[in-house]
């Protein structure tokens, strides 16, 4: 160990500065200084940001409507996006050319060099859309420069029904990411109220509410969600099948922060800043949301965190099962339900990769994340 004593007086005085600053912290900063130090946490929290951010502006990001069309361009394949063009920097994707292939009757496309198609951006839209659902728009992040009936233009390919599968992901994130916070919101008020009231009251409120929770646990979830979605109308309108997804994913996902609000409430409840506040004349309801939860707050957020991928996965479970969210709605699980048939897979692997990819990509961050904020929400770890 370095004796502090034998170090220059230029480093003696920073770590008194520091161990100054260490000392009159609060709670939030030295909660940031321990995540910081998490650098695969710090990536993952810009890349779930950047993700969140492309699902907020979708409209705009998106060059094409999710539900577009185009017959001619059936299981396009990807179109590969070159910067330069006859030495010059110029973004462009190069026209695809269909052909029948006359063993198997079906039609297969190729680039045609010949016929570069200029790719630009703040281009207009096909049509007029409402970004964020309110501020009208006529303008697209990218896009061709001069589109032409019959130009092709998929960067990550077509469906089988020529929809742009670049757009229809974008667009699906809007759906699959937002599904996972809004669970998750709903697991914040059951799993706090419910355990918070367990934890602190005890005695037979505890005894019966850990009874139902243990039953909830006990039932399989795969069965579980697949009768509550069964017996969604098909008649109802997208939103509120959207809704009630939402609810169903968020059933069984309280059940263990409520077991973990409850063993912090049993850990606490006798601490002397609660015996002061209830001889203060505060509600028990007070005590529980204003001074315990509070005391606890980083810990709650890291358990979120972690709790969101599995409510994304859950959704793209549903969805691939063809018992959740169901066409026109556009998820990254409506995506993968899709996809899943043999032409698919082996003539257009584009269809099966690219939303898988996202939702790979999405969920590692998140649980990377997580694991960061618990480690930095982990009161026996100091910060050096």
């Amino acid at each position: 160990m370095t004796d502090i004593t034998s170090l220059p007086p230029e480093t003696t005085t920073t770590l008194d500065l520091h161990s100054r600053d260490m000392a009159v912290a609060g709670q939030w900063r030295l909660f940031w200084l321990k995540f910081k130090k998490h650098k695969i946490a710090l990536a993952s929290l810009v890349v779930i940001v950047f993700m969140y951010l492309v699902a907020a502006f979708a409209d705009f990001i998106a060059p094409f409507d999710p539900n577009t069309a185009n017959s001619r361009f059936t299981y396009a394949p990807p179109q590969g996006l070159s910067l330069m063009l006859n030495g010059s920097f110029q973004p462009h994707v190069n026209q695809l050319k269909m052909t029948l292939n006359t063993e198997s009757m079906r039609r297969e496309f190729a680039p045609d060099p010949t016929k570069p198609l200029p790719v630009s951006f703040f281009v207009p839209a096909p049509q007029p859309y409402y970004l964020l659902g309110f501020i009208p728009m006529q303008t697209k992040l990218f896009g061709l420069t001069n589109p032409k009936p019959g130009d092709s233009f998929y960067i990550f390919g077509a469906d089988r029904l020529g929809r742009d599968i670049f757009s229809r992901v974008v667009h699906g994130a809007k759906v699959s990411l937002s599904i996972g916070l809004v669970g998750v919101f709903v697991s914040l008020i059951l799993g706090v109220t419910i355990g918070g009231i367990s934890g602190f009251f005890g005695g037979w409120i505890d005894t019966v509410i850990q009874r139902f929770i243990e039953l909830l646990r006990s039932i399989p979830t795969i069965p579980l969600w697949m009768g509550f979605a069964a017996a969604i109308p098909t008649s109802w309108p997208p939103l509120r099948t959207y809704f009630v997804i939402t609810l169903i994913v968020s059933l069984i996902g309280w059940t263990s922060l409520a077991r973990e609000v409850r063993g912090k409430f049993l850990s606490l409840r006798n601490e002397d800043f609660v015996t002061a506040a209830r001889l203060d004349g505060m509600s028990e309801i007070g005590i529980i949301f204003h001074h315990l939860v509070p005391s606890f707050i980083s810990h709650i957020i890291a358990t979120l965190t972690l709790a969101i991928p599995s409510m994304i996965l859950a959704e793209t479970a549903l969805s691939f099962l063809g018992i959740g969210l169901q066409p026109p709605i556009v998820s990254w699980g409506v995506l993968l339900q899709e996809a899943q048939n043999i032409r698919a897979v082996a003539q257009a692997p584009w269809l099966l990769f690219t939303p898988a990819t996202a939702i790979v990509i999405s969920v590692l961050s998140l649980n990377f994340l997580g694991d960061g904020l618990r480690d930095a929400a982990d009161p026996y770890e100091s910060v050096s």
